[in-house]
């Protein structure tokens, strides 16, 4: 069996990153969790990390364009918006799966205590 190297995650080619010094900081756990499955998917060869970092771009270009800018309260959310386009786009999920899974993951948000971590039904 071979084992294949862990793929770097360059924190560098997002600098609106939220982060202090020790590396990206979290206001609410589904932030973090959000963090965790675009690292997870770029670990598991899913997109390349440049590929991530224009789709997230985009999401904050797109948001400018629009008059919001981020001044770091909405980063996530972006985050987020980038990642479900990216998923959606490479065909990693279903349309309808994703749809599901979104609205999964915001009825189990919504009845998850403040400073829990959400988890999802099991299928």
């Amino acid at each position: 069996m071979t084992t294949s190297k862990p793929r770097e995650v360059d924190l560098g080619a997002l600098p609106a990153l939220p982060r202090d010094g020790d590396g990206p900081v979290f206001k609410a756990p589904w932030e973090a969790q959000a963090f965790a499955m675009a690292v997870s998917l770029h670990a598991r060869r899913a997109f390349t990390w440049r590929e991530w970092a224009d789709a997230l771009a985009g999401e904050l270009a797109a948001a400018s364009v629009h008059g919001h800018h981020d001044d770091g309260t909405h980063y996530y959310e972006h985050w987020l918006a980038a990642l479900e386009k990216l998923v959606a786009a490479k065909q990693l999920v279903s349309g309808p799966e994703l749809e599901h899974r979104v609205d999964a993951w915001d009825a189990a948000a919504r009845v998850t205590p403040h400073g829990e971590p959400i988890v999802l039904p099991h299928k």
